[in-house]
């Protein structure tokens, strides 16, 4: 590829395109990888981002994914360079991996920065891995797709089909009363996670992945394809050619990722059911980016919008029969009467000219506007005295009856304390009391944890009981399910209304009117406030210190305070 590909000046060129001691030194160490001298003519360099890891089980295949996009990209013209960032796995690292998610986008923002990228392509799978990748590359600005790995196949037991992280608090629920042994788990764990690839149910890790698509950051098709199918191979060589085209074109983040882009992403998430999670991940990238986003968005978008596909948690079917029955295309196309059609996307066109042409092969699965699976599919914001800042239910995973409802507050302080009594036979709680999780918060925890979503006391189990109002200052699982009230913001560590909530207070919680209030006069909130205590720092040094220090709450999308915004790829100094 000659050095009239591109009209504008690369980054790449301050590196590798002068004849200098210091070009000597940056192509001389490069070739001892075999790299010949052409690959060094003015081509655009693509940084691979790769999240490969193997205590990232959803990410265990990226390294043969990422010979793709190589071969892509050389096919295209470009020189492909492969890079490794800190991976999150969601079902092994402790505490939680939102602990690290800016982490993650502080090592991908300065990894692209330090190093002679035109273009990134960015490899993302398992829940943090999408927002995280997506922070960085956005702080950096330069042309960027985004490429999932793709969720599991379905899972299997015993003639039924199974979704992970679904299936685990149900077994987990069953377990508790009897139904199932646990002799019977190794079975079920292996039926559960029978290839690679992410969460198969519209979890976390498929509600971004079709984030992604939906913002217009990856090509057509990219949430759904299954992880081991052909067709995810070539996505990742199609996307590898793409990202040498818009190096040419200069075809930056900030072209694509706009404020119309998000709102689409909103009302893509009502229609598909997704997680809770897209909230605090679309508001940090919002955030990186300059694009003001709030809470108040995702109500107002996503107040009216129906959910059209049939996935647990929420439904029946899983991602492998989603793609099958044309995946998120078709529900794009369905609702396109509200999305921004004209909204720019990675492959040049809009999103009108990707979806308009999709055609829906399973109305099971993915039903017609006019006949949606239920009808609400937004994340609901709820205000009040408890929640002053917001917090967010997901109405199609909640129970109907729950929606609307005054209950008892049965509380526990943290996560030890509920661990501690949830299933003691002598715990004071009825069917109709609401559930009440302190200090699990972005500083609580800390690192703001997938705990919201705790199972309820054995002895409500085994009363046939399936759902209880739920609230806490905690995340939880996109897998998971029940009539949750999640993000509470301020959290009870920064001092939020939570922190004073105590055992048989009455809690009301509205979700048509967006209420939740904490029946307790002013006055006796004011005694409480003055008698609260914070708790003492988790840690005096090194990430957690930082983290601690410096972590927005829910509402601001969870992001360190110094990293909103971005600050570009300008070449840095010489190094020598």
């Amino acid at each position: 590829m000659s050095k009239k590909a591109s009209k504008h000046k690369l980054r790449s060129a301050e590196w590798f395109g002068r004849n200098d001691r210091d070009a000597f030194v940056h192509r001389s160490w490069m070739k001892n990888q075999g790299f010949p001298h052409d690959l060094f003519d003015g081509r655009p360099v693509i940084g691979i981002c790769n999240t490969w890891s193997e205590v990232t089980p959803c990410n265990a295949h990226f390294r043969e994914l990422a010979e793709h996009v190589k071969a892509g990209v050389l096919e295209a013209g470009g020189f492909p360079l492969e890079f490794p960032v800190m991976s999150l796995g969601e079902t092994v690292m402790r505490p939680t991996t939102m602990l690290f998610r800016n982490q993650v986008a502080m090592d991908v923002e300065e990894s692209i920065r330090a190093n002679p990228f035109d273009g990134i392509v960015l490899m993302m799978g398992c829940d943090k891995t999408t927002p995280a990748l997506l922070m960085g590359a956005a702080s950096c600005d330069l042309p960027t797709i985004g490429l999932s790995g793709g969720p599991m196949l379905n899972g299997k037991y015993r003639g039924e089909d199974i979704g992970s992280g679904t299936h685990v608090w149900k077994f987990t629920e069953a377990l508790k009363i009897g139904t199932m042994k646990m002799a019977d788990l190794p079975e079920a764990e292996a039926c559960n996670a029978r290839s690679a690839g992410h969460c198969m149910t519209m979890g976390t890790a498929s509600t971004m992945a079709a984030m992604v698509e939906a913002l217009g950051m990856s090509l057509p098709t990219n949430a759904a394809i299954p992880a081991v199918d052909s067709r995810r191979k070539v996505i990742a060589r199609l996307t590898g050619r793409r990202i040498v085209a818009m190096v040419k074109e200069d075809l930056r983040m900030s072209k694509i990722l706009t404020r119309k882009a998000c709102e689409n992403a909103i009302m893509v998430n009502g229609a598909i059911g997704g997680s809770t999670n897209a909230v605090v991940h679309l508001l940090a990238i919002a955030g990186r980016m300059g694009v003001k986003l709030t809470l108040d968005d995702w109500d107002r978008l996503g107040r009216e919008m129906p959910c059209l596909v049939n996935l647990m948690p929420s439904g029946r079917y899983l991602m492998e029969d989603f793609y099958y029955a044309g995946g998120l295309p078709v529900v794009m196309k369905e609702i396109a009467g509200v999305l921004h059609k004209k909204a720019r996307t990675v492959n040049g066109r809009t999103v009108w000219q990707n979806v308009k042409d999709a055609v829906n092969y399973n109305e099971a699965v993915i039903t017609p506007l006019a006949k949606p699976f239920k009808p609400q599919g937004g994340i609901a914001v709820l205000r009040g005295n408890l929640a002053p800042d917001g917090a967010v239910l997901k109405p199609s995973a909640a129970t109907p009856k729950l929606m609307q409802h005054k209950g008892r507050a049965v509380v526990f302080e943290d996560s030890a304390d509920l661990h501690a009594r949830i299933d003691d036979p002598k715990l004071d709680v009825r069917a109709d009391d609401v559930l009440v999780l302190k200090n699990c918060g972005p500083k609580g925890y800390p690192g703001f944890p997938e705990v919201g979503n705790f199972a309820l006391p054995a002895k409500i189990l085994k009363q046939g009981v399936t759902d209880m109002v739920r609230i806490s200052d905690a995340r939880m699982s996109g897998t998971a399910y029940g009539t949750v009230v999640l993000h509470t913001a301020p959290e009870a560590a920064a001092g939020g209304p939570l922190a004073l909530v105590k055992n048989g207070d009455v809690i009301e919680i509205d979700v048509p009117q967006r209420r939740i209030h904490l029946h307790v006069a002013a006055d006796e909130l004011a005694r409480r406030r003055a008698a609260w205590k914070p708790l003492p720092p988790h840690a005096d040094r090194g990430w957690v210190k930082l983290y601690c220090d410096t972590v927005m709450q829910a509402d601001k999308g969870v992001d360190l305070d110094f990293l909103v915004g971005k600050s570009g790829a300008d070449v840095a100094k010489p190094s020598h």
